[in-house]
């Protein structure tokens, strides 16, 4: 079985989730917390990525493993799609929380390594 940023990472490159996207260059995490919830938190226990049910409990797995939430207006993303997302995530006045570990970076996958439990 996958650890926690493993699955995090696998979750970020498959594009099945609309609640969760890399962000700025593929630096930061972004997800929009409500449809998180919804999306990945509420699945049935065959489908779970998380073994949480709740967004606490997940925000407290990225700071065990050195994520930390940073402002939003860090910037907004590079790309297009990003962009846009953002934008209509922005315009539905969700809250789009982005988090940041200098180890989970979408150019250096091998820094994955060292994205480790505290």
């Amino acid at each position: 079985s996958l650890r926690f940023p493993q699955k995090l990472w696998k979750m970020l490159e498959s594009g099945l989730f609309r609640s969760i996207w890399w962000s700025a260059g593929g630096k930061c995490l972004a997800i929009n917390e409500e449809l998180f919830k919804e999306e990945v938190l509420g699945r049935g226990a065959s489908l779970r990525v998380f073994a949480t049910l709740s967004m606490k409990s997940f925000v407290r797995q990225l700071n065990i493993y050195g994520f930390f939430k940073i402002p939003m207006d860090f910037g907004t993303s590079a790309s297009l799609p990003e962009f846009l997302a953002e934008q209509a995530a922005a315009s539905a006045h969700c809250k789009v929380l982005y988090f940041y570990n200098p180890y989970f970076n979408r150019e250096h996958p091998y820094l994955l390594e060292n994205c480790k439990r505290r």
